[in-house]
């Protein structure tokens, strides 16, 4: 038999806990399907006397973690520290220049440094693999690289934050408002205590930025990706979403549309009779379409010891196998540039709720703003007045431009009728 392929793993938080499981689980499997014994020879964590739930006794510990990119005994520096900066990216970086592949789950290190890391493993030949990055256990990084690789990639979107579904799916199932599910939420584990890399959208943004490099061939830009998170969405929008046959979910997309490439994540609505209207609770969903395949949908658990470690075991194995890939499918030499075109000149419907001062002449106001900005109103919902309060004002348009949607929105804040701020919300007809 070949020789063993020696695992160095640094991070013993849950996914890591969740390998080593696996590792000692599956030992057998593992050797049988890639023909080589895969071992844990050293690890490295910031608590050495931390009780995992699992026997660490027969590894080495190395206190500074570090040193798990030069040691001999080595061949794949497994990182699972997490962080887009520090002992993260110093880790990889030196186990890139000392010739080791390396194995991480850190999406955000991939989308604020994964060209520059991209080129340091071609320029020393080995392998930088990231399937546990995105999407936890649904195999999407291999489905765009491996499956779909004679496809001409035209879209890539979906759901990419269990957080922010789970919250959105409970909100509407009991007519709560954010803060309230999302405190549950946190008292379950489903959200951390600081919610902010959630519900802001930026894990999914950086999910977004490394699927955009992969399904379009260029290098990963996270810094000028447009983000919405979910704060703004409350239980009234999520009501009227529901009487108009929709649901709210926070959508990572990725498009070629007419040849202009434009990447955005931001809460839509998409038809509750849709596949992804189907999605719920903390799965993620992710759509791909390509000129052959025509449209397919990779759905599974998001987040999670097991499907999280599981994916990063099948990166090892590909490494136990000798496969190796590109960092994001074409050499990095050969990655297009990171700029993303305006979303201005996209067409596209939307909801749009207002709050107003019940007042006669609203409504002709806010249509003849509208109207100077070639918007077309396709549906309006008004409730039972009361001059005594604001009262929520409903409309979805057909096609419109986009710029034109958000200039006319500016315009519309404007009006003294206007009683808080306009919550304007894509719809994705899927």
């Amino acid at each position: 038999m070949t020789q063993a392929l020696r695992l160095g793993i640094a991070g013993l938080g849950t996914v890591g806990a969740g390998l080593v499981r696996i590792v000692q689980d599956n030992a057998d499997l593992l050797s049988a399907r890639t023909g080589r014994d895969i071992v844990i020879t050293a690890i490295s964590a910031r608590d050495k006397n931390r009780d995992r739930g699992v026997d660490l006794s027969s590894y080495e510990w190395v206190d500074n973690t570090a040193a798990l990119a030069a040691r001999d005994d080595v061949d794949v520096v497994v990182e699972l520290i997490g962080g887009s900066e520090g002992t993260a990216l110093d880790l990889v970086s030196a186990a890139l220049t000392n010739g080791k592949d390396v194995v991480t789950a850190n999406k955000a290190l991939l989308a604020h440094h994964g060209y520059k890391l991209a080129t340091l493993a071609e320029k020393n030949n080995v392998a930088l693999t990231y399937e546990a990055a995105v999407a936890g256990g649904i195999p999407i990084i291999k489905g765009l690289r491996e499956g779909l690789a004679a496809n001409r990639i035209t879209a890539v979107y979906g759901i990419l934050n269990g957080t922010c579904n789970y919250i959105l799916t409970v909100m509407r199932e009991t007519g709560r408002d954010f803060d309230d599910v999302l405190a549950e939420a946190q008292e379950l584990g489903y959200a951390e205590t600081d919610p902010t890399f959630d519900v802001d959208g930026i894990d999914a943004g950086h999910k977004l930025a490394i699927l955009g490099a992969i399904a379009f061939g260029v290098k990963p830009n996270f810094s000028d990706l447009k983000m919405t998170g979910i704060r703004q969405i409350n239980a009234t929008d999520i009501a009227f979403a529901t009487e108009l046959g929709y649901r709210i979910k926070l959508l990572g997309i990725a498009k070629n549309i007419d040849g202009k490439k434009v990447q955005v994540l931001e809460p839509c609505l998409v038809p509750e009779s849709s596949e992804l209207g189907a999605v719920d609770f903390a799965t993620n969903a992710v759509y791909v379409a390509g000129d052959h395949i025509g449209q397919t949908l990779f759905t599974g658990p998001g987040a999670g010891a097991g499907p999280t470690a599981s994916a990063v075991m099948a990166d090892i194995v590909d490494l136990a196998r000798g496969v190796k890939h590109p960092v994001f499918n074409i050499p990095a030499s050969q990655l297009g540039s990171s700029d993303w075109d305006n979303l201005d000149d996209t067409q596209g419907l939307y909801y749009l709720r207002l709050n107003v001062i019940d007042k006669p002449g609203v409504i002709a106001d806010v249509s003849a703003i509208l109207r100077d900005h070639n918007i077309s109103i396709e549906s309006l919902i008004q409730r039972v007045r009361d001059p005594d309060q604001a009262v929520p004002l409903v409309m979805t348009t057909h096609e419109t431009r986009h710029g034109d949607m958000m200039a006319a929105v500016t315009e519309i804040e404007k009006l003294a009728a206007i009683a808080e701020k306009p919550c304007l919300i894509r719809i994705e007809d899927l």
